[in-house]
């Protein structure tokens, strides 16, 4: 007999295991046995709660935005103005519940998914418009027309950065990644509507 409320708590350990396995490979060549012993229970339940390993790593990915989108919300009401708004985004984008060495492998895995499975591209399609409009809101009135290119140069940018940490191997350094991306807000700013 099941014991009752343990679905919620499984589920999220499966999908903390998911993002570990995921993490430590360095790619999704993991097996659902391998996440769920990670998790503490049987392949079974494994299967029992997600169907399959594309399953649990979609649902560890929605886990991951659902963190990402916190944080991001959290900073933006915590901002005044534009430009705050704009370095809020940044530095949620390279927290330190975002920006670890598991969720980075993840990221990139998730990005390889996304070329063959619809349910994917869809998360990811979902994750890049919003990028999109949080950057371009905020962009608009402080460089006009020009809103949308910056604002996808910006989010492409972030994204090079997480890529470029998986190929260095070392620990996130997420100084290091704000400021990269936050000298680029401030070139284009102070290139003005131009």
């Amino acid at each position: 007999m099941p014991k009752l409320g343990m679905e919620p708590i499984r589920k999220a350990a499966l999908v903390n295991a998911t993002i570990a396995e995921i993490g430590q490979a360095g790619s999704l060549d993991v097996t659902v046995g391998q996440i769920a012993k990670r998790a503490g229970m049987s392949s079974a339940l494994a299967h029992h709660y997600f169907g399959g390993k594309e399953q649990m790593f979609l649902a560890a990915m929605r886990h991951v935005l659902t963190v990402y989108g916190a944080e991001v919300r959290g900073a933006l009401a915590m901002a005044t103005g534009p430009q705050a708004r704009l370095e809020a985004v940044v530095r949620a984008s390279f927290s330190a519940g975002n920006f670890r060495r598991e969720v980075v492998g993840a990221w990139l895995n998730f990005y390889v998914m996304a070329q063959t499975m619809p349910q994917a591209r869809r998360l990811l399609a979902v994750y890049q418009r919003r990028m999109r409009s949080n950057l371009t809101h905020d962009l608009r009135p402080l460089v006009g027309a020009r809103s949308g290119q910056v604002a996808d140069a910006l989010a492409a940018l972030i994204d090079g950065v997480y890529l470029r940490q998986v190929l260095h191997g070392d620990s996130p350094d997420r100084t290091a990644a704000v400021a990269l991306v936050l000298a680029q807000v401030r070139a284009e700013l102070a290139r003005g509507t131009a």
